[in-house]
């Protein structure tokens, strides 16, 4: 069986940080759901909407991965949906891949406890949210133990490319990093 990731969004998610992450765990082979926190139906930043697959209360099986784009107010609009908390701390305790982009480190996993031992990195600005036990990344996108962080939406492709470099292997990485003729 292949691998699995939910891509959680929130009312005022930042699209590339969303859809970035969706395509390109899809042409690795990861079976990607869209999972609403709250609705089905999710506005984004800028007016766009996605329809996700199911709702956040309705997955029970732990993924493989969970993917959380940032944006304003996505990222406080994620921190507040009922239920993500827990299943964070579920997912982290299994040692599951979490993976927060933008302000999502320090919006969502920091409060949590999650950051706490871990080297993140965030949006410029965010890691004044980071707690002292964080260590805080000027990188554009951090791999620490189960957990990769990454800035913003300028990095949303290689946040996503390191996200299959975990889940499927390097090999993959690479050859879609040929076939989407990303050369940074």
């Amino acid at each position: 069986m292949g691998k699995t990731a939910i891509v959680v969004l929130a009312e005022g998610f930042e699209e590339v940080e969303a859809v970035a992450p969706i395509d390109i765990l899809r042409r690795a082979g990861v079976r990607v759901t869209i999972v609403g926190a709250n609705s089905k139906s999710v506005k984004s930043s800028r007016g766009i909407v996605v329809q996700a697959d199911c709702l956040l209360d309705e997955i029970k099986d732990l993924p493989d991965a969970v993917v959380l784009p940032g944006g304003l107010p996505g990222a406080t609009n994620l921190a507040k949906a009922a239920g993500l908390a827990a299943f964070l701390k579920k997912m982290n305790e299994a040692g599951k891949l979490i993976a927060a982009i933008c302000a999502t480190p320090a919006v969502v996993l920091a409060p949590l406890g999650i950051l706490d031992g871990k080297k993140a990195t965030c949006y410029p600005g965010c890691e004044r949210d980071f707690s002292s036990k964080t260590v805080h990344s000027k990188e554009r996108v951090v791999k620490d133990g189960n957990l990769i962080t990454s800035q913003g939406p300028g990095t949303a492709i290689e946040f996503s490319l390191e996200i299959v470099r975990e889940l499927v292997s390097s090999e993959m990485a690479g050859t879609l990093r040929e076939k989407m003729v990303i050369r940074a």
